[in-house]
């Protein structure tokens, strides 16, 4: 009933060889040449065939993603399509997703176009701020929501349209067309303080979404939410077995675009097909790991190394992978290449990027101290934050594992922020956050977790940005390395 429009091309990933894609070339254009047929893949080496597993892992990362996080929604917080799962307050260590913050209250939902269009409905903000995304299945934002949205704040029905969709949104909608059947939404909602008040404001607030079928929208039937304070919610990606079963069962469940096929003639070779059983031997499985783990290095590096000062002689920093992702709004697509590379490290940073990054929230991150060595888990840091931090809603600060980019598991304490009335302040307004192990005895209170032997990376938040975070009026300082306490 449906078909997909808009082309996607594919650039292959040259990190494991030039020789090894051009070799592959001979099964590709094999498989494409008969898209349909069920003839077993034209004999390859295995370094062809790994250089082609690393590719697809880098290509589906998007997906991969979603499906973990969907997973998570239906296995983790027993959630069903059009079910709401939401925090009623910020979040701890449990919410295992990439890079969440913990001073918002987040709403999840993924919902299924496949029978017809999804109504989302977004109440006037009144008590709360409202920022979030409704996304496709390749986490590509389709519209915001909130007062930086569509419905600037003041609420609107959202109709979310299926692939190919000819027909007219009824009147007094606002349509968003998607691409793929799959998708989710994340809306982060911030109460005026974290007093139980403002918490239950904004708790009222997530209860009065709705989101159902068009064709059951008008019959009045109750919205189902699951909260999940105090639960695990384990969305982050495995780069072991589980990664390629996952970009199979994404695989067989949208139908590629026609600029995808080169592509998917790489995924069948792979045994990744739609229609087809996905039951790799165990020889492809080591392979197929082998790939995933080369991946994983791969997105870590792109981030380490494409770091972009945003003061001069600064560790805090942008992306270019999220730069590039902020140009395409997400698409990663520029005309005349889609650049996996770079959309696998940011889904690997991240998940629902916003349609208009640094309207709603702007954030920098850093992966080094003032010397320029990488964060060491086992040691101490400080972080000085100026007064007058120029976000207008709230500024945070948060840790995470370098090896996932979600919130160390089992840390006692993930991150800090404006909101805190515990913090210790200075006389000055500014603040003093300390990093590590274990709290320094004479301010626990501005302490933020890090595992011994982990790598982490520290993000700075500012929620409503202000003009001097863009003309860089206002700088942040590096996190400074402290001196080895006595025994480590």
């Amino acid at each position: 009933m449906y078909s997909m429009s808009g082309p996607r091309r594919w650039r292959l990933s040259s990190l494991l060889g030039v020789a090894a894609a051009l070799c592959f070339q001979t099964v590709v254009a094999q498989e494409a040449a008969a898209p349909g047929s069920t003839a077993a893949a034209v004999p390859a080496s295995t370094h062809t065939l790994r250089s082609a597993a690393f590719d697809a892992a880098v290509w589906g990362m998007p997906i991969v993603s979603f499906d973990a996080m969907r997973e998570a929604f239906f296995r983790d917080a027993g959630a069903r399509y059009d079910d709401i799962v939401y925090w009623s307050r910020p979040a701890d260590w449990k919410n295992q997703t990439t890079t969440p913050n913990s001073s918002a209250l987040y709403v999840y939902f993924n919902y299924n176009l496949k029978d017809g269009p999804v109504v989302v409905d977004i109440p006037a903000e009144n008590d709360v701020v409202v920022f979030g995304s409704l996304l496709d299945a390749w986490q590509v934002p389709l519209a915001d929501v909130g007062h930086e949205g569509s419905d600037e704040g003041k609420g609107g029905r959202y109709l979310l349209l299926p692939p190919g969709f000819k027909g007219k949104a009824p009147a007094g909608f606002i349509p968003v067309q998607s691409k793929t059947d799959n998708g989710y939404a994340l809306i982060r909602v911030t109460p005026r303080t974290l007093s139980r008040d403002d918490l239950d404001k904004a708790g009222a607030w997530i209860r009065t979404l709705h989101v159902a079928p068009l064709r059951e929208a008008s019959n009045g039937a109750r919205q189902r939410f699951v909260k999940m304070d105090g639960k695990l919610f384990d969305g982050i990606v495995r780069f072991d077995d589980s990664y390629f079963a996952r970009l199979a069962r994404m695989v067989s469940e949208e139908p590629p675009a026609p600029g995808d096929a080169d592509a998917y003639a790489r995924l069948r070779a792979l045994g990744i097909e739609q229609g087809r059983p996905f039951t790799p031997d165990a020889s492809t499985r080591a392979l197929l790991r082998t790939a995933a783990q080369d991946a994983h290095a791969t997105f870590q590096q792109t981030l380490l190394s494409g770091q972009q000062p945003w003061w001069p002689g600064s560790q805090w920093g942008t992306s270019a992978s999220v730069r590039m992702g902020v140009k395409t709004h997400f698409t990663f697509d520029e005309g005349q290449h889609l650049d996996a590379d770079m959309r696998g490290a940011v889904y690997f940073l991240g998940y629902a990027p916003p349609l208009k990054l640094g309207k709603a929230t702007f954030y920098l991150t850093s992966w080094r101290d003032d010397h320029g060595q990488l964060f060491d888990g086992s040691r101490h840091y400080r972080l000085h934050v100026p007064p007058n931090v120029p976000a207008r809603e709230f500024w945070a600060v948060n840790v995470y594992d370098n090896e996932t980019c979600g919130f160390i598991r089992k840390a006692p304490r993930i991150g800090a922020d404006s909101y805190d009335t515990a913090l210790r302040r200075n006389a000055d307004g500014s603040v003093d956050l300390d990093f590590g192990p274990q709290p320094p005895s004479d301010n626990t209170a501005n302490w933020i977790y890090t595992a011994p032997g982990k790598a982490w990376f520290v993000a700075f938040r500012f929620y409503g940005p202000e003009p001097a975070v863009f003309d860089k009026s206002w700088t942040l300082p590096d996190v400074v390395a402290l001196p080895v306490r006595g025994g480590g």
